[in-house]
C-alpha cells in the first residue's frame, strides 16, 4: 500500500514519462512538480517506489521509468479519483465526435478516424453483429414475378440485403402482404432471436412463402454476420519511439494483420463491465502485447453491444484516452 506522498512522486513521474519519453530523475520531479517535499525525500522514495517495482531505471545513473505495475497504479488512481470524464478532452475534439457520430452509416468508420486523431493511437470500433442487433424493418422488393430482394434494417443502423429465387410466381401485392407479417411478426427482434420464435409461427401457417422468407432472412444476417472492426490510426502507433525496432513491431503487427488476435484482446466480456477496460503490458493475453496497452469499453446493451477501444504504447496518456473512450461510449450509446 503506498502513502499518499509515494503516490504523488509516482503520478508525477508517470505524467512526465508519458509526456517525454525519457527516464526521470529526482531533480526533474522537484522543479517541475509541487511536492512540497526536499530533493532527498524525492531520491530516497524513488528507491523504495523501484524496490517494490513500481519503476525501474534503464541503467546506471539514469532516471527512472514506469513498470507495467506503476502504470496500473497510477490509472487505478485516476478511476477511484473518477478523472476520466469527458472533461479529459478539450471542447472541440469533443464537439467533433459529436459530429462524427451524426451518420449512422458512417459511425464505426468515423468516430475510429476521431478517436485516432484525438488520442494519438490506434482506435478500433468493432460494432454489433447484424445478427445481435434488433430489427426496424424488413422489406420486400420486387424485381419480378419470381425474384426479389430482401433488405433488413437494423436499430442501430445497420442494413443488409439479399436477392432470392421466389418458390413460385408472386406479384408485388402479394410480397407487400408478406412484408406486413413479417415485420409484425419480427420487429425489435434480433435476427438470433427469429429460430426461437419460428417453430410457432410455422405451426399457425401454411404459407411455404412465408417459411421461405424467414430461412432466406436469416442467411441474409448470417452472411453479413462477420465483424469488420474499424482501425484508425495505425501510423501514428508505429510512429512511437517504443515501436522503432523490429522486435519491438512483432506483437503490434500481429495485432494488425490478425483480426483473430484483435478479438481475443478485445473479448466479449467487456460487453458485461460499466466502465473502461485498461490492460497494460504483460496484463494482455498474449505474450507479444507486453509493450501495449489497451483502453476499451462497450456500448449498447447484451448480445446488441459493440466495442469502442484505443490501442498504443504503456507510455500512453492515460487520462486522456481514457476520457476519450468514455465520451465514444456515450455518443455511440445515444445513436
Amino acid at each position: 500500500m503506498l502513502s499518499d506522498r509515494r503516490r504523488r512522486i509516482l503520478r508525477a513521474l508517470v505524467e512526465e514519462y508519458v509526456a517525454c519519453a525519457l527516464p526521470v530523475g529526482s531533480r526533474t520531479l522537484t522543479e517541475r512538480y509541487a511536492l512540497g517535499v526536499s530533493p532527498a525525500t524525492v531520491r530516497s522514495d524513488l528507491s523504495a517506489l523501484e524496490e517494490a517495482g513500481y519503476i525501474s531505471q534503464p541503467h546506471t545513473s539514469a532516471g527512472r521509468i514506469p513498470t507495467d505495475a506503476g502504470y496500473r497504479a497510477f490509472v487505478d488512481d485516476l478511476l477511484a479519483d473518477n478523472q476520466t470524464a469527458d472533461s479529459a478532452l478539450d471542447s472541440d475534439a469533443l464537439s467533433e465526435l459529436k459530429a462524427c457520430a451524426a451518420e449512422l452509416d458512417e459511425l464505426a468508420m468515423r468516430t475510429s478516424s476521431a478517436l485516432s486523431r484525438m488520442t494519438d493511437c490506434l482506435s478500433v470500433v468493432l460494432a454489433p453483429t447484424l445478427l445481435s442487433s434488433r430489427l426496424r424493418q424488413i422489406s420486400l422488393v420486387s424485381l419480378s414475378d419470381h425474384t426479389a430482394l430482401i433488405v433488413l434494417v437494423s436499430e442501430d443502423g445497420q442494413v443488409a440485403n439479399r436477392p432470392v429465387t421466389l418458390p413460385r410466381e408472386t406479384s408485388a401485392v402479394q410480397l407487400a402482404a408478406l412484408q406486413q407479417k413479417l415485420n409484425e411478426l419480427f420487429n425489435g427482434l434480433s435476427c438470433a432471436d427469429i429460430p426461437h420464435k419460428t417453430p410457432f409461427v410455422e405451426a399457425d401457417s401454411t404459407d411455404e412463402l412465408l417459411r421461405f422468407f424467414i430461412e432466406e432472412i436469416l442467411i441474409c444476417a448470417k452472411e453479413n454476420a462477420p465483424i469488420h472492426p474499424q482501425k484508425d490510426g495505425i501510423n501514428a502507433l508505429l510512429r512511437k519511439p517504443e515501436f522503432s525496432t523490429a522486435d519491438s513491431l512483432l506483437g503490434v503487427m500481429t495485432l494488425l494483420e490478425d483480426d483473430a488476435v484483435l478479438f481475443r484482446v478485445l473479448d466479449p466480456d467487456l460487453c458485461q463491465a460499466n466502465e473502461c477496460m485498461v490492460r497494460i503490458g504483460h496484463e494482455n493475453p498474449l505474450d507479444e502485447l507486453s509493450r501495449v496497452s489497451v483502453v476499451a469499453g462497450c456500448y449498447g446493451q447484451g448480445e446488441g453491444a459493440g466495442i469502442v477501444a484505443v490501442i498504443g504504447p504503456t507510455r500512453m496518456d492515460y487520462r486522456r484516452v481514457m476520457g476519450a473512450v468514455a465520451a465514444a461510449r456515450a455518443i455511440l450509446n445515444d445513436s
